[in-house]
């Protein structure tokens, strides 16, 4: 049975009892405490709070999911940064019967696979909750039990979920195993784990049940790992065309490239550029990963380009938008390859001169790279620390994380004084120009984001009393129509005398209020947000968290003028103008 079956299967079974089927959501999740979407249930998770669905009390659907947590573990047989999550849930209406019943019975009488062949595994309680006997005794009826030896109740570790972010919806969980891989995680979510790790009990239970398409296939097609199913296949055939080498000779090369190829493609179409921070760095560093594991291929520059076609083949009939948008994410993965060639190049150079440079006692004892020497080349090539403690392993070192981290702690602290220091200060320290740029900085930005699209995330800023300077992602030049579009919108916002408000509030009531903000380390606990509106109407035009200055009124700003857009990097843009 293909991927593309097993799919559709699962969500026309769910349907036939009475579930709304519901397309995913973004890898971009709406709760800013997490960078990514690890879950089915995120998008769902206030329902399980007591507020209402909008779809139904029933969902099942199948989510894109890209996971941190599995970076280092790809490269054996299961596991992967990029996955689908095929899930069923429940919002108070059914919960462990039926959801235990419901998951049987697919797997079972749907898609053949014999009893004989899973294992089961329960919730085995602690100190703050209890031993979860009805999930136990459910599976009983279905002849799963300890004495028959395909069940057993394990700890919180393995069987508690949740939550996603630093509260929400937990509870106890049932996992079906089979060939030693867990394929069906059911989680019951009775409780309420706040900031300080306290459990309430949820006025309403729900089931939220999650079952990896990738291991899934890889049961049902008889393999023994995710990279020989169809999902993975055409893309290690490509990486062997490419190559001329065989899988089997290179099999860690070969499925760490396969996987980050897809995250990549999959990432990138959700409007993420490779960058220095949040979750650009998070995609620099598995396509720089990808770059480095094709060195040991031998591949030379252009390799990715065609792997990233192959994932678009794949996926372009279930996720559309990987077509629509083929020729931006090609662009970005060749842009950065090209970028990361050339560092990767002086910056091998350079660790090779600094183990040469170590002292003899050194070299033969400890084997240690300091930190601070680590971080020179994550500074000056964009080196990953992981990059680093690759390079070094191969060469029987060691890199001294502790001292590497206090390194770059410090390097933050002096980029964030520096950046307050550009700005100008805040309050009275800062003058009228310079409060007036800060204002037209946010209609610029503003005005990017509606001509360009959402995608526009600022990448930095500085003003001086001559101009400002404006970096975006963006992963082209800007046409001259373009450009005009901008500059108007910005004079039009300045003719139209907004207002700009400020309010001091939580940096969580500051996001939850839809307030832009891309530099989330840097800011207090305590945050202003300024809105800049027309208000006649009550419109909108920016909204975001600042330290500020600001003038009251735009019309103050005379006129917007952009005298330059020039490349910042590697799909980051810069834009200079004046007022």
């Amino acid at each position: 049975m293909t991927s593309k079956e097993l799919r559709k299967k699962f969500l026309d079974f769910f349907e036939k009892k009475g579930h709304r089927i519901v397309l995913s959501s973004s890898l971009i999740p709406s709760d800013s405490s997490v960078l990514f979407t690890t879950a089915g249930m995120q998008q769902f998770k206030k329902y399980y709070l007591g507020e209402k669905s909008p779809y139904n009390n029933k969902i099942a659907t199948c989510q894109k999911c890209f996971r941190t947590s599995d970076i280092e573990e790809v490269g054996d047989e299961k596991h992967l940064t990029f996955l689908e999550m095929l899930g069923n849930f429940s919002f108070g209406d059914y919960f462990k019967e039926e959801a235990i019943s419901a998951a049987y019975e697919l797997l079972n009488s749907e898609l053949k696979i014999q009893k004989s062949k899973m294992t089961i595994t329960v919730f085995g309680g602690d100190a703050n909750v209890p031993r979860d006997e009805e999930s136990a005794k459910i599976w009983g009826k279905l002849g799963f039990s300890e004495r028959n030896g395909n069940l057993r109740f394990v700890g919180r570790e393995d069987n508690f979920w949740g939550p996603t972010g630093e509260e929400g919806p937990c509870g106890p969980t049932t996992e079906i195993i089979i060939k030693e891989t867990e394929i069906w995680n059911l989680v019951f979510n009775q409780y309420y784990q706040d900031k300080d790790k306290k459990l309430t009990p949820l006025i309403q239970f729900g089931v939220d049940t999650g079952m990896g398409l990738e291991r899934l296939a890889m049961i049902v097609q008889g393999e023994s790992s995710v990279f020989t199913t169809d999902l993975f296949i055409p893309i290690i055939q490509e990486i062997e065309r490419i190559s001329s080498l065989s899988y089997e000779l290179q099999v860690k090369s070969f499925r760490i490239i396969a996987d980050h190829i897809k995250s990549a493609v999959f990432l990138i179409s959700e409007d993420i550029f490779p960058s220095n921070l949040e979750r650009g760095y998070v995609l620099r560093r598995i396509l720089r990963r990808m770059i480095r594991y094709g060195k040991i291929l031998n591949q030379e520059r252009g390799f990715l380009v065609p792997l990233a076609k192959k994932v678009i083949e794949i996926y372009k009939m279930v996720y559309p938008e990987l077509k629509s948008k083929e020729t931006d994410i090609l662009t970005v993965i060749q842009n950065e390859e090209e970028k990361f060639e050339k560092t990767l190049a002086k910056g091998l150079r350079q660790f090779d001169k600094l183990l040469k440079s170590l002292p003899a006692g050194r070299q033969e004892k400890s084997k240690i790279v300091e930190g601070k020497e680590a971080f020179d080349l994550y500074q000056s090539y964009g080196f990953p620390l992981e990059l680093i403690e690759q390079l070094a392993k191969e060469k029987g070192y060691k890199i001294d994380k502790e001292d590497f981290n206090k390194a770059f702690e410090e390097h933050q602290e002096i980029s964030r004084r520096g950046a307050e220091k550009k700005f100008g200060g805040v309050g009275k320290e800062a003058g009228y120009e310079s409060a007036k740029l800060h204002t037209a900085t946010h209609l610029l930005h503003a005005a990017l984001r509606k001509i360009l699209g959402n995608h526009i995330r600022q990448m930095g800023s500085d003003i001086i009393p001559a101009r400002l300077r404006f970096d975006f992602s963006h992963n082209q030049k800007m046409t001259s129509k373009e450009l005009k579009q901008v500059e108007d919108l910005v004079n039009q916002k300045i003719k139209e005398d907004l207002i700009i408000k400020k309010e001091e509030m939580s940096l969580k009531n500051a996001l939850e209020s839809g307030a832009l903000s891309f530099f989330k380390e840097k800011y207090p606990e305590k945050v202003s947000v300024y809105t800049i509106f027309n208000p006649k109407t009550g419109e909108v035009f920016s909204k975001e968290i600042c330290a500020g200055p600001h003038i009251n009124k735009t019309s103050e700003l005379g006129y917007f003028k952009i005298i330059k857009e020039e490349s910042s990097g590697a799909n980051i843009r810069r834009i200079k103008a004046i007022i």
